[in-house]
């Protein structure tokens, strides 16, 4: 079992920036890839970015140049840096952590981008 806790997310102005973290607890030797989702008020969840154990990184078409992830193996954290913040950008913001077949979810963190 791993446990994931967002942190980070507030209101911000557009222009603006916010540094999420995720801290991983429980067996979080185990984890493979970690990654950022978002969901929009009555928006499908979607994919942001993730990130390998060795830190090879992939980031959504709509964040690139504006967010990136990071990650520190030791401390079982991942972070989502988030620049020139937009308003459409506002959504719950979930970590995810894959382990072999399973994925674990945080209960998410909310951002808004005010205009």
């Amino acid at each position: 079992q791993v446990q994931l806790v967002e942190s980070g997310g507030g209101l911000v102005q557009a222009g603006g920036s916010l540094r999420l973290s995720c801290a991983a607890s429980g067996s979080a030797f185990s984890i493979n890839s970690m990654g950022w989702y978002r969901q929009a008020p009555g928006k499908q969840r979607e994919w942001v970015a993730d990130i390998s154990t060795s830190g090879a990184t992939n980031t959504a078409n709509s964040v690139k140049g504006r967010f990136t992830i990071s990650r520190d193996n030791a401390k079982n954290t991942v972070w989502l840096q988030m620049n020139s913040l937009k308003p459409e950008d506002t959504a719950v913001y979930y970590c995810n952590a894959v382990v072999g077949v399973r994925i674990y979810w945080g209960p998410g963190t909310q951002v808004t981008v005010s205009s």
